[in-house]
C-alpha cells in the first residue's frame, strides 16, 4: 500500500511541482497551504511524512511540528522540514522541535526524494 505524504507549503507552484515529484515515486499526496489546514489533514489521514514550510500563514510550520509531536496518535508522522530558512539556528530548532530532517529551498529533487525514501525506510 503506498505511503502518504502531505506536502505544507503556501506557494502553490511549490505545492503542485512537489506533489508532481512524490506523485511519480508512487506515493499518495495531500496538500495543505496554511498550518491551520495542515493540522485537520493530519487528524483525519495521520500520513506517514509531512513535508513542511516554516513561513506560513497562521500557523506556522514550528507550532505544526509542536503540535504533531504533542499528540501520542501522531508519533509515527514523520516531519522533513523544506524551507528556505536556512541559518543555523532555524535548522538546530527544526531538529530540536523533533524534525526527521531539515531540507533548505532551492533543493535537488533527487536528493529530496532520497531523503523522502531514507526517512521511510524505504531505503538502507
Amino acid at each position: 500500500m503506498p505511503k502518504t505524504i502531505l506536502i505544507v507549503d503556501d506557494e502553490p507552484g511549490i505545492l503542485s511541482a512537489l506533489q508532481f515529484l512524490m506523485e511519480q515515486q508512487g506515493y499518495n499526496v495531500l496538500t495543505a497551504e496554511s498550518g491551520e489546514f495542515a493540522l485537520q489533514l493530519i487528524d483525519q489521514y495521520n500520513p506517514d511524512l509531512v513535508l513542511l514550510d516554516i513561513m506560513l500563514p497562521g500557523i506556522d510550520g514550528w507550532e505544526v511540528c509542536k503540535i504533531v509531536h504533542l499528540n501520542p496518535d501522531f508519533r509515527n508522522v514523520k516531519i522533513i522540514f523544506l524551507t528556505a530558512k536556512n541559518n543555523k539556528d532555524a535548522i538546530d530548532k527544526g531538529l530540536a522541535l523533533g524534525g526527521d530532517a531539515y531540507i533548505t529551498k532551492p533543493f535537488k529533487n533527487d536528493e529530496l526524494v532520497a531523503k523522502v525514501k531514507e526517512i521511510l525506510g524505504e531505503i538502507s
